[in-house]
């Protein structure tokens, strides 16, 4: 006999009469609360209350971020896009999307067709993920706030050197404690 793998904890779609009288035995009786309204079950609950949790802070993604510094990154002409993938701690096919969609990414590519990025793309995905993931811009925003021109990298760098010196306030902070 056949029978259907139930994953929801329902009936099983097997017909009523062919029931085995060792099934109606295990089955479970379910008792309802006195009171005269319904509760939820349990799991609903659970659910409910952690999704009503506040989310954190936009600035952990930032964390995870590991491009280095000015003077490290130019050292080298050409970065391979696994290695700008593992900087920003994403997916290499988020790299290529981001690629198609904003045009001032324009990454090299040798004959083999492999991207190769530039120190200056590198930044401008610095940039890009700055307005996508920390300041949690749609596509078309980030798109229309990089046409804006040089106010949009001037913020970019300002917010960028407040963030380095509230690091090392932190990090002196860690070390008094």
């Amino acid at each position: 006999m056949l029978h259907q793998l139930d994953l929801f904890g329902g009936e099983s779609l097997q017909h009523p009469e062919k029931k085995s009288a060792r099934e109606k035995k295990d089955k479970p009786v379910q008792v309802s609360p006195p009171s005269s309204a319904p509760q939820p079950p349990a799991n609903i609950v659970e659910t409910i209350t952690a999704v009503e949790e506040p989310k954190e802070s936009t600035y952990v993604d930032a964390a995870f971020i590991q491009v280095p510094d000015d003077e490290v990154l130019f050292s080298k002409l050409y970065y391979p896009i696994s290695d700008v993938a593992k900087m920003f701690n994403v997916n290499i096919s988020l790299i290529r999307f981001w690629e198609k969609e904003f045009d001032i990414l324009k990454p090299r590519k040798n004959r083999k067709g492999d991207r190769l990025f530039r120190p200056e793309d590198v930044k401008n995905l610095k940039l890009i993920y700055f307005l996508l993931k920390e300041k949690r811009y749609t596509i078309e925003g980030a798109k229309s706030f990089l046409k804006k021109g040089k106010k949009v990298n001037e913020q970019f760098e300002t917010i960028e050197l407040l963030k380095n010196i509230k690091s090392m306030l932190l990090e002196l902070k860690a070390g008094l404690s």
